[in-house]
């Protein structure tokens, strides 16, 4: 159970398997975590594949990629029951068989040993392996990962395959995987993520104009994802690292200088984490009174680690009567012919009720109609009013938000925390295209 040597790996695939991820019942974090330890080292992704628990897909899909890369890195499929067939599908993509690994049979008795556990027959197929082939040592569960390689006459791709759990495949990638990689020598890739939000994609391509020719280097691109548009900047070439370093924040500087007024973080940062941290930085402090998110704009803050330094709390005022009763919405605003829960009137009133209540600097308030069912013809689905109290006054904005209650309920969030920011920021621009407020 040796980690194997390894040839010069310049470029990669990462390969998942799982019903469970074909189906859309698991979200794949494994290709995402992997892809950014190998672009680390200087290794290009070619192509991210996912396979059912299928034989003759998983087979046929390492027989595709192997001609194309010099590295294959799968998770999932080491188990021990009739549908983990990882063994099996690198053995016919490699032409080889599987045998029996005297160390690997050891290694799964001392696991189940050392717990007091009674090992069954069926986990003894974990320690099979191609017979040309070696096992990764797994310190945190009972699948041992398999190295491997698929050659042809002018070929070599290495195959590593480690578990599919995270916290069995992310020790054995550093301990087995990452030790035997060799990265071409002097390749860099170097990346910066910029995140903006008020812009739709194209609108923020029109502002980019030159800079996202693809002839260029470093190379810039952008991706849109529930209202973020992300601005990615990528080197990938032979210059020493820091010079690749100074080409792409050089690039992030050109791209601040044309779209600076909607970029809201670098990095990993989010809407909720910028916010909660400019509050903390200044001593203030934000609340929130949620109806049709039901909660969820509360989720978003309080998830972020030391939230609770800026985070006072808040309300999920659903009915009209918790409106009333617990932020002070005056009932005449549901009286008939009255403005009714949608208005610019109940969520101005919603925020500034949570923002006395609390003590918050700050308080935002959101209602809306959520849907699929509720809409009227001056009210459709994806009606939401959205409302910031503040010391000085409120802001107060009328969004259409478009697809499923899911998707309106998201946007609503993002749409209030980027009214926030821009509040922080001291931004005045109007939430264009993908955010369509109308101002009130």
């Amino acid at each position: 159970m040796t980690t194997p040597a390894a040839t010069e790996h310049r470029s990669a695939a990462i390969l998942s398997i799982g019903d469970e991820l074909t189906l859309g019942q698991k979200l794949d974090t494994n290709a995402r975590w992997l892809s950014q330890q190998l672009v680390d080292l200087g290794i290009s992704i070619i192509e991210h594949v996912t396979v059912p628990d299928d034989l003759d897909a998983h087979a046929a899909a390492l027989a595709r990629l192997a001609p194309r890369c010099d590295l294959i890195i799968s998770s999932g499929g080491l188990g021990p029951t009739a549908d983990d067939l990882t063994r099996q599908a690198l053995a016919i993509a490699a032409r080889d068989t599987l045998v029996h690994d005297a160390d690997g049979e050891r290694q799964i008795r001392a696991w189940f040993a050392a717990r007091a556990r009674s090992l069954a027959p069926i986990n003894l197929t974990q320690a099979r392996r191609p017979s040309r082939g070696s096992l990764l040592e797994n310190k945190h569960g009972t699948a041992p990962g398999l190295f491997s390689t698929i050659e042809s006459a002018s070929h070599r791709c290495d195959v590593f395959c480690l578990p599919g759990p995270p916290r069995e495949m992310m020790p054995m990638f550093d301990a087995s995987v990452r030790p035997a990689l060799r990265p071409p020598e002097g390749r860099v890739i170097h990346t910066r993520v910029l995140h903006s939000v008020g812009l739709g994609e194209s609108d923020l391509a029109q502002r980019l104009g030159p800079l996202m020719d693809r002839s260029n280097v470093p190379l810039i691109g952008t991706t849109a994802s529930g209202g973020i548009v992300s601005i990615r900047i990528r080197y990938e070439g032979e210059a020493p690292r820091e010079r690749a370093r100074a080409l792409v924040d050089a690039a992030a500087e050109k791209v601040m200088q044309l779209a600076g007024d909607y970029v809201f973080a670098d990095g990993h940062d989010s809407l909720a984490s910028v916010v909660l941290r400019t509050l903390k930085e200044r001593g203030q402090s934000i609340a929130v009174v949620e109806s049709c998110t039901g909660g969820t704009l509360a989720e978003e803050l309080t998830a972020i680690p030391g939230s609770s330094a800026s985070m006072l709390g808040g309300w999920i005022t659903y009915s009209n009567q918790m409106k009333q009763t617990q932020v002070g919405v005056p009932t005449e605003l549901f009286a008939q012919g009255a403005p009714g829960a949608v208005s610019r009137e109940v969520a101005r009133a919603m925020a500034r009720g949570g923002r006395d209540r609390s003590g918050a600097s700050i308080a935002l308030s959101i209602t809306g109609i959520a849907g699929p069912d509720g809409g009227t013809p001056t009210k459709p689905v994806g009606t939401v009013w959205i409302s910031l109290a503040h010391a000085s006054g409120s802001d107060t904005r009328r969004f259409s938000m478009a697809g499923d209650r899911a998707s309106i309920r998201a946007w609503s969030c993002t749409a209030a925390l980027a009214m926030a920011w821009q509040h922080l920021a001291g931004r005045s621009h109007p939430l264009l295209r993908q955010l369509e407020a109308h101002a009130e």
